[in-house]
């Protein structure tokens, strides 16, 4: 039997989903915040910092859409933290940390149960 696209509306989200999808926002809104409250102190205004809230914001979208099923925004979760990899590899520590992060959340994101939220399709699997 073939599930409709709606019946995404009807299949729980796996837990997985919805820590990632908030982990985003989250993290996103934060980062947006400390960044904005760097600038204030900074004259003339900082073009990098267009690119930061860009940045920032593509997480947030991520989250958002990630928490709505939609496959797009998982890919866009792992290129955010992959390009965030790409940023740390000046420091030992924070490529560690960051590939971590990657993996975490790509094992996550990439689970049965998660595909199949993604998929919008089949029952979810425990």
């Amino acid at each position: 039997m073939r599930e409709c696209s709606a019946f995404r509306i009807f299949m729980k989200r796996p837990i997985s989903v919805t820590i990632v999808g908030w982990f985003f926002i989250i993290v996103g809104l934060l980062s947006l915040a400390y960044h904005f409250n760097q600038a204030k102190s900074l004259n003339p205004f900082p073009m990098d910092l267009i690119w930061m809230v860009l940045v920032n914001l593509l997480a947030i979208v991520g989250g958002v859409f990630m928490l709505r099923g939609r496959q797009w925004a998982r890919w866009l979760a792992i290129a955010w933290i992959t390009f965030h990899v790409v940023l740390s590899l000046h420091s030992v520590q924070k490529t560690v940390v960051h590939v971590l992060l990657l993996v975490a959340i790509a094992f996550l994101l990439f689970r049965r149960n998660a595909s199949a939220y993604f998929r919008g399709s089949g029952a979810e699997q425990v």
